[in-house]
């Protein structure tokens, strides 16, 4: 069944028959580059920093386009997720009254800069397992053998148990720290290696929620030959060779590899990764070409997608609707139908052309024991 919004119950003013036909083109893209979701043979996860999500300017007609990417998904991990989440939950109610979300508290000081992370699901799909926390790393012997407390984690990583078909898995979330411009900052090299060790260990222990790890997010990894990548490695995990190849996961000048998704699947051969990828939704809302029209309607200047200093519209990102290509954009302005059969998304940015990462998706073959036949 069809679900149905009329854009004159948003929160705050919007172009209605803009927002349409960027919704329909959006929707194009999204269904040639992004496998579509099935009940039983496949587990479609993504991990996206929306940049300050809850405390910056974004408007309305962003979080359109924000909840039309994530409904393409069944799972998706989210960061910097601020302390109001009051565009979290807008999001939420836009993807329908079977999307939930875990999220965090706000992690303080200056190193965890009020950020939560959150863990977005489909419940038709995805089941909450019931064992959720925020990781506080374990006393641990210095060079010297005494027994010493670590330093904590600046932006406190979330770990969370789920449940699609009869595949169970934990699941973490991070947002490393950046330090200094560097490829091997020591400071974000020592965060990746305190949380993959951590996690790896967790999965040998007696009681143990899953013997299934997936730990995913924003690591500031500059390319898979830098220390950050191999810590991943070194401490067990795999990253499928479709997700090391992937060129970037950022939209800025230098090419980064900042998102990454990394699996410990306790030996199960039912479960494997198979397809990753990266959504460049800038080619579609948000692109250079309609810059001016967002500028002008600000009284901003614009920021293109190298970064060129001028002011920052408000920041703008993705929504919803399930519009056909040949629906008429004017007859569907007052009311957009968007069913969410449907889901799937990847990292993306918060903001007009220019700000971080983009987004990473990976589905996984998971139920049933069959792998996804996805194709895309």
């Amino acid at each position: 069944m069809p679900f149905f919004y009329d854009f004159d119950d948003v929160a705050g003013p919007i172009d209605a028959k803009r927002t349409a036909r960027n919704l329909i083109e959006l929707r194009r893209k999204l269904n040639l580059e992004i496998p579509r979701r099935t009940v039983l043979d496949s587990l479609l996860l993504a991990t996206w920093n929306i940049q300050a999500f809850g405390a910056s300017s974004r408007t309305e007609e962003s979080l359109w386009y924000i909840a039309e990417i994530l409904s393409r998904f069944d799972l998706i991990a989210i960061q910097e997720v601020k302390r109001d989440l009051g565009e979290l939950e807008r999001v939420t109610k836009l993807l329908g009254p079977w999307w939930r979300y875990l999220v965090t508290d706000a992690s303080e000081g200056n190193g965890g800069n009020d950020e939560r992370l959150a863990f977005l699901f489909d419940t038709r799909k995805v089941r909450f397992g019931g064992m959720a926390g925020e990781i506080v790393l374990p006393p641990v012997k210095d060079s010297a053998g005494k027994v010493v407390n670590p330093d904590q984690i600046m932006r406190t990583p979330y770990i969370a148990g789920f449940k699609a078909g009869w595949f169970d898995f934990m699941m973490s979330t991070v947002h490393i720290k950046f330090g200094k411009n560097e490829r091997a900052d020591p400071g974000r090299l020592a965060e990746i290696r305190q949380v993959a060790g951590f996690l790896a260990k967790r999965l040998e222990q007696t009681g143990t929620w899953s013997r299934n790890m997936i730990l995913l997010g924003d690591f500031n990894i500059f390319d898979k030959d830098s220390p950050t990548f191999t810590a991943l490695t070194d401490a067990g995990f795999t990253i499928p060779n479709n997700i090391q190849s992937l060129p970037v996961t950022n939209v800025g000048s230098k090419p980064r590899k900042y998102d990454q998704i990394a699996f410990l699947l306790g030996g199960n051969p039912n479960v494997k990764p198979l397809q990753a990828g990266v959504l460049d939704y800038f080619t579609t809302i948000y692109s250079d070409a309609k810059f001016p029209e967002y500028a002008a309607e600000s009284g901003q200047g614009g920021r293109d997608r190298a970064g060129q200093s001028q002011k920052l519209l408000p920041e703008p990102l993705a929504a919803a609707a399930d519009v056909r290509p040949s629906v008429d954009v004017g007859g569907i302005a007052d009311g957009i139908r968007r069913p969410l059969s449907e889901s799937k998304g990847r990292r993306l940015i918060s903001g007009l052309p220019v700000t971080r990462q983009l987004a990473m998706f990976l589905p996984c073959g998971c139920a049933r024991g069959r792998s996804c036949t996805a194709r895309w």
